[in-house]
C-alpha cells in the first residue's frame, strides 16, 4: 500500500467525517487524487464501511458477554458463521485456537436476553459447548487499529 493511501486511511480512521478537501490539504495532494483514492480503497474492501460509534448503555445494552463455542465438526462452520452473521446481538465472531473453535462478542439489554441467546446458540446444529463470561467493566474497546 502506498504512503499516502495509508495517511488518508489514518485520516479517515481517526474521523471519517473529513471532507475530501480537509483530507487532501492534510496529505498535500489534490481533492481529484483523493477522491480517486479513497473510491479505489473502498472498492478493493480496505475501506469496509464509515460507521458513528455508540454507547451500548444509553440504549438500554446493560450486558456484555464473550462466548466461547465449541463446534463437534468443521463441517458446520458455514451454518455457523451465517445463523452468527443473522443475530444483531452478536458483534463479534471469530474463529480461535484454543478451548473453543469460535469465539462471539454479544450485546444484550440483560442477562434475561443473554440467556436466551445462549438457549438459541446452544441449539444450533453443531454446537457442543459453550462458555460465556460477563463483561463486568470495560477499560479500553476501540474499532481503530495502528497504521505505520
Amino acid at each position: 500500500m502506498k504512503d499516502l493511501d495509508r495517511h488518508i486511511c489514518s485520516l479517515l480512521q481517526e474521523n471519517a467525517r473529513l471532507s475530501l478537501s480537509e483530507i487532501a490539504e492534510q496529505v498535500g495532494s489534490s481533492v481529484p487524487t483523493v477522491s480517486d483514492r479513497v473510491r479505489r480503497l473502498e472498492a478493493d474492501g480496505t475501506i469496509r464501511e464509515y460507521t458513528t460509534l455508540l454507547r451500548p448503555a444509553d440504549f438500554g445494552f446493560d450486558v456484555t458477554a464473550f462466548i466461547f463455542v465449541d463446534l463437534d465438526s468443521s463441517t458446520s462452520y458455514d451454518l455457523f458463521r451465517r445463523q452468527c452473521r443473522a443475530r444483531k446481538e452478536i458483534q463479534e465472531c471469530h474463529a480461535v485456537t484454543g478451548t473453543a473453535s469460535h469465539l462471539l462478542k454479544v450485546r444484550v439489554v440483560n442477562t434475561a436476553a443473554l440467556e436466551q441467546l445462549l438457549s438459541s446458540i446452544q441449539q444450533w446444529r453443531g454446537v457442543s459447548r459453550t462458555l460465556t463470561n460477563v463483561v463486568l467493566s470495560t477499560h479500553k474497546e476501540t474499532p481503530t487499529i495502528t497504521i505505520t
